[in-house]
């Protein structure tokens, strides 16, 4: 009789413990998150138990790192219906707070043509404004455009310069940067790629 009430017991314990609430995510692991594209599978993971957390957080509070996320669950209907105008609208609001992982998705999906009108301009303003945030990712978008012939060439030295001072212990991403680099350099005069071989701070 004792055991069966002990293993009553535990049954119930693993059930509330299965049922407890989720924490709300921090803005900084949040970001974290965005950066390396788990937000989605995370509020998946989660059993899509924060939707109203987080739609709170976005347009009650404001948060551009909630934002962002409620947008990105919007456009894709992960949790939600799909909306995708609202989606990009809240997008759009996060990138408007200075967001580099808003700012890079948007001109990613402008270059590509995701959700959005294929606007390589308009790419190239978003991707520059998160490329000077430091957003590695937009920088390198940044470059392939300019190298394809979108963009003004008098922003080839900012992205020359952030390229050039970049850093990242993926090989493959090195090996992509110090080919921009070469391409780059040869769309540039040789006084404007001496004065992008500064250093970050000056």
């Amino acid at each position: 009789m004792l055991s069966l009430l002990f293993v009553f017991s535990c049954e119930k314990a693993v059930a509330a413990e299965e049922l407890k609430a989720v924490q709300l995510y921090s803005q900084d692991a949040l970001i974290r998150m965005i950066e390396k594209n788990e937000h989605l599978d995370r509020v998946v993971t989660d059993r899509c138990q924060l939707v109203q957390d987080i739609e709170a957080q976005a347009e009650v509070l404001k948060i551009p790192a909630y934002q962002f996320l409620w947008g990105d669950m919007l456009a894709w209907g992960v949790c939600v219906e799909p909306a995708p105008e609202r989606g990009v609208n809240f997008m759009k609001e996060a990138g408007m707070q200075g967001l580099p992982s808003a700012l890079e998705q948007l001109g990613r999906y402008y270059a590509q043509g995701k959700l959005v009108q294929k606007d390589q301009e308009k790419a190239v303003v978003y991707l520059r404004e998160a490329g000077s945030l430091g957003n590695l990712q937009a920088q390198i978008q940044l470059a392939e455009l300019f190298i394809d012939g979108h963009g003004s060439p008098y922003d080839y030295e900012d992205a020359y310069h952030w390229l050039y001072n970049a850093v990242t212990d993926d090989k493959a991403v090195h090996k992509k940067i110090a080919k921009y680099l070469q391409q780059l350099e040869a769309l540039m005069h040789p006084r404007a790629v001496r004065r992008a071989k500064r250093p970050l701070d000056t």
